[in-house]
């Protein structure tokens, strides 16, 4: 089988938001480079389930997988249905980055994760805004996005999955740099604008990759307004939450700009769907999500019943690398 022609070509958030907000995913452009291995058991509503005394966790995901199943098949009407509707939502082809074009010099940037501290948009910053949007007009084949879920760890569906830190790029720089250099011509999202704090470490990010010249890479910055616009969106469909987390920000993106789309690494539970071992919240950490402002099984749960539908992909089970 053919290898992949790169792991990312122009969705890369993951490694700064693995850093910077404890949510990582990749978005991979083509055809994906591993196989799905088909699970050895998924646990049922069953005396097992019943039998386990406060392990919250089994029931939910008994629950959950009520819905999933690996024999998956694409349903073309509900997918071409459920992206019509994201698209006069949200409109991730105009509006997801920031730009010039949008966000015009002298205007006010409102973050969407505290509204009340506005940030006017000088010169220098307007200079470093992309021109355009980034996506144009095409559709990508398949896209797949990679969370940092702790069944990521030994399941070898990503070997380039790197989940170093970097000090918010206050001490070296070039690790980061050189992280960055196997994917080619890709887009690195930025969450510049999502809370005041970001805006900081995002700009450090930006400047660091212009002096050290990676003009390949290509870091914009995702637009509060698109932001505000999908958390309503799934808000109206039930997702009660501050704001939906980055991993489900990316799918929905992907949802608009890919005709096929895979998750891997989506999984908020502490314990593994195959065999009820245990396993971290994050591939890298065992960090738990905000839950004030995050609700990660309740937006698995919609992922779930869009996998149902045969409107995205989720992987659970294992892969196995290709080799040509």
């Amino acid at each position: 089988m053919r290898v992949m022609k790169t792991l990312m070509l122009w969705l890369l958030p993951v490694i700064l938001l693995c850093s910077f907000c404890s949510v990582a995913f990749w978005i991979f452009i083509s055809n994906n480079n591993v196989i799905p291995h088909p699970s050895s058991r998924i646990p049922q509503k069953s005396s097992e389930t019943q039998s386990c005394k406060g392990c919250k966790d089994i029931v939910l995901i008994a629950k959950v997988l009520e819905n999933y199943t690996e024999k998956w098949k694409k349903h073309e009407t509900n997918f071409k249905r459920f992206r019509s509707l994201l698209n006069s939502k949200c409109n991730a082809l105009s509006k997801a980055v920031v730009t010039q074009n949008n966000t015009p010099l002298g205007s006010n940037v409102i973050y969407d994760g505290e509204r009340r501290k506005p940030l006017q948009v000088t010169q220098a910053l307007f200079n470093i805004l992309a021109k355009e949007q980034p996506f144009g007009n095409a559709t990508w084949e398949s896209c797949a996005v990679v969370g940092n879920g702790g069944i990521l760890a030994n399941s070898s569906c990503g070997e380039e999955i790197n989940s170093a830190q970097y000090s918010g790029l206050m001490e070296r720089r070039r690790p980061f740099v050189e992280s960055l250099r196997p994917y080619g011509q890709a887009l690195l999202l930025l969450p510049a604008f999502s809370y005041g704090h970001n805006t900081p470490v995002s700009l450090r990010a930006f400047y660091t990759l212009e002096d050290f010249g990676n003009d390949s890479l290509l870091p914009v910055f995702l637009n509060p307004d698109y932001l505000r616009r999908l958390s309503k969106f799934w808000r109206e469909r039930g997702l009660n939450s501050v704001r939906p987390s980055t991993g489900l920000i990316m799918a929905s993106l992907a949802l608009e700009l890919c005709s096929n789309v895979h998750l891997y690494g989506f999984w908020p539970f502490s314990k593994h769907p195959n065999n009820s071992r245990p396993i971290t919240n994050h591939y890298y950490d065992n960090r738990e999500s905000k839950k004030n402002v995050h609700s990660m099984p309740t937006e698995f749960e919609h992922l779930v019943k869009l996998h149902k539908q045969g409107v995205i992909r989720i992987h659970l089970g294992e892969c196995q690398p290709t080799h040509s």
